[in-house]
């Protein structure tokens, strides 16, 4: 299984991003996908997860009302939509998957991950 990260960059506070995961090896809508982020210094934080097959999503609380995960089956790409964005959304953005229907919320029940993509939020 690969997972590939794209999308972040460099955006103003209160712009927006749209992250991109996309897998191989993995049917993404099948199984449990999810963001977390890192800051130098700090340990991964969850961020959000899907099953889109269970339709079921989870946000963490910071996050809550301002991203959306989402997946396209199509691409067999799970999307997160980061609105609103403020400077302390500012992190690396991993996504990872899980077969398991363990806690989404931790880092270690994942077993597949991807690279990273840098987002800063600053102007």
């Amino acid at each position: 299984v690969q997972l590939q990260a794209s999308g972040g960059g460099l955006v103003q506070p209160g712009g927006s991003l749209r992250l991109s995961c996309t897998a191989s090896g993995r049917t993404v809508s099948n199984y449990y996908m999810g963001w977390f982020r890192q800051t130098p210094g700090k340990e991964r934080e969850f961020v959000s997860a899907i099953n889109w097959s269970m339709g079921f999503t989870r946000y963490a609380d910071s996050v809550k009302g301002r991203f959306t995960i989402s997946v396209d089956k199509t691409k067999n790409t799970v999307y997160l939509q980061m609105n609103s964005l403020r400077p302390e959304d500012t992190a690396v953005y991993f996504c990872a998957s899980k077969g398991t229907s363990s806690s989404v919320y931790f880092d270690y029940e994942y077993n597949h991950w991807g690279q990273g993509t840098q987002v800063t939020v600053s102007s």
